[in-house]
């Protein structure tokens, strides 16, 4: 299965960081987000927090991403990121526009 990751900041405001977790915890995030999160084709995911850094592990299936959101997901999902942008901010070397940067894979135990 493969595996993806992303990285992203937070801004560094303990009272946001800290809202930002409660946000996180299970039964916190709105149920439509994990269904489309699901519908768009990861299989796990979780998101790793040091100080003002986040770091998102992902498995997906062969066919990540899945179609385009529309509709009612599409709305619900753009409610959330708007919410979720007020805590964080991109990495300083991520390109205009990029939220969560794709990370590059230069280890892996197995391979040696």
């Amino acid at each position: 299965m493969p595996r993806i990751c992303y990285v992203l900041d937070l801004r560094n405001e303990p009272e946001l960081i800290a809202e930002y977790d409660r946000y996180h915890m299970p039964g916190n995030v709105w149920p439509a987000i994990i269904a489309d999160i699901r519908a768009q084709g990861y299989d796990d995911m979780e998101i790793w927090r040091s100080g003002d850094r986040l770091v998102m592990i992902a498995e997906v299936g062969g066919d990540f991403p899945h179609a385009a959101r529309s509709g009612d997901a599409a709305a619900v999902v753009d409610r959330w990121e708007t919410l979720m942008s007020t805590f964080q901010q991109p990495v300083p070397h991520s390109p205009a526009g990029t939220k969560w940067l794709a990370m590059d894979r230069i280890f892996m135990l197995s391979e040696h």
